[in-house]
């Protein structure tokens, strides 16, 4: 039974074994650690925890005896190691909430400046929110920082914050706490201008001679403004007769998004798991799926009869409503609840999907793919991505140890 916290702030230079010592102090005390953090900043570190004190653990002893002999030891090794210390009295009522009642607000940003983050912790105090805690994700390719907030709305808060993250000119997500944060996920991409730059469609129709023709129709399609279907089958009907080896040709001529390789592969190493869905075509997903060790895959596969194309698919067309579907038979598949599901795409034919996911993301994003998402990122690196989840650079340059450093 508790009737009391402490507040302990700890500062001063890091050095090993701070924090063994301050903790050995404290274990002959009826303490509780309710809440521990620790932070390092250059070469500075700061260390606070939230303790809960149970004065009935100790008969005989007042109550301003037991804090006072608490603060002494505190400061008795605090001193011993050149650090500061400040406690400070609080109550039950000082208790952090659940992880449940927490949202994480991640900004993404190139670079990060002071007036951008002041509008945006504004803005979470506008609406109710506290900030528990803030911590540097990265600050390479771009600086990231994630806000612990308690006492906010979800979706009052993601709309305030995309609005002003949008003014500010950089990108935000604000996703509820809980360990399915970091739990086994499931990653599932668009792939023309999403995990390749440009549409695998107007390279073959590059080699065919109707290059403009075919990417006046793409435009049109990934606004919005025409039926995905219909244009796919218009577009590809500008192909026929194309020798198929130049499929071969292509294949070898896309670019990866920089940064698709280290996000594949960190998150790999995490123990997530990769699908594409496309309405390109199998005959250039498979490369990838190979290339990259993608999980699974869906695509469109173009018709070829004696070695030319026809100018016609085969089967059932993967457009906006496909995409979603595959998504669900994915996770199922995978056995990841939707909620643990991620989709990134650019397109009008990703909205289903980026819908139907736990988390959608658009990858520099049309405006109405923006508008839909959970977040948006703007920046030209796919691995940015990562940080949204709660991953670290630190994560990612130790995968970037156990793998060819080699990316694209």
């Amino acid at each position: 039974m508790t009737d009391s916290t402490l507040l302990v702030t700890v500062t001063g230079p890091d050095r090993p074994g701070v924090s063994a010592r301050l903790l050995s102090t404290l274990s002959v005390f009826p303490i509780t650690i309710v809440d521990l953090e620790q932070v390092l900043i250059s070469d500075r570190l700061v260390l606070g925890a939230q303790l809960a004190v149970d004065t009935r653990a100790a008969p005989g002893v007042r109550r301003r005896d037991l804090f006072a002999e608490i603060r002494g030891a505190l400061a008795k090794v605090s001193a011993e190691l050149g650090m500061d210390v400040s406690v400070e009295d609080g109550d039950d009522a000082t208790l952090q909430p659940g992880a449940e009642g927490r949202l994480h607000v991640t900004l993404l940003a190139s670079p990060l400046r002071p007036a951008a983050l002041g509008a945006i912790t504004s803005c979470i105090a506008r609406g109710g929110g506290n900030i528990d805690r803030i911590e540097r994700l990265a600050s390479y390719p771009v600086t990231a920082v994630e806000l612990v907030v308690s006492g906010g709305d979800v979706e009052r808060l993601r709309g305030e914050l995309s609005t002003e993250a949008a003014a500010q000119g950089i990108d935000i997500a604000v996703q509820p706490s809980g360990l399915h944060r970091r739990a086994k996920h499931l990653i599932v991409m668009d792939v023309d201008s999403t995990l390749i730059q440009g549409e695998v469609i107007e390279l073959l129709a590059a080699h065919a001679g109707c290059a403009d023709e075919v990417a006046r129709v793409t435009e049109e399609a990934m606004l919005g403004e025409m039926d995905f279907e219909k244009s796919l089958r218009q577009r590809v009907a500008l192909l026929k007769g194309l020798d198929a080896s130049v499929l071969d040709v292509v294949s070898q001529e896309l670019v990866l998004t920089p940064g698709a390789r280290t996000m594949v592969r960190t998150l790999k190493r995490l123990g997530y798991e990769f699908a594409i869905v496309s309405g390109g075509f199998t005959q250039i997903t498979d490369t990838l799926v190979g290339e990259l060790g993608i999980d699974y895959c869906a695509a469109n596969t173009l018709e070829v009869v004696d070695g030319k194309l026809t100018g016609d698919i085969v089967g059932p067309v993967v457009d906006r409503a496909g995409k979603a579907a595959a998504l669900r038979q994915f996770a199922a598949e995978a056995r990841v609840p939707l909620n643990q599901t991620v989709a990134i795409g650019d397109g009008a034919n990703d909205l289903d999907m980026l819908q139907a996911a736990g988390l959608g993301v658009a990858y520099n994003a049309k405006p109405v793919v923006r508008a839909a998402a959970d977040t948006s990122v703007s920046v030209p690196y796919l691995d940015t991505i990562v940080f949204l989840l709660g991953i670290s650079r630190e994560e990612v340059e130790a995968a970037d140890r156990e793998n060819d450093p080699s990316d694209g």
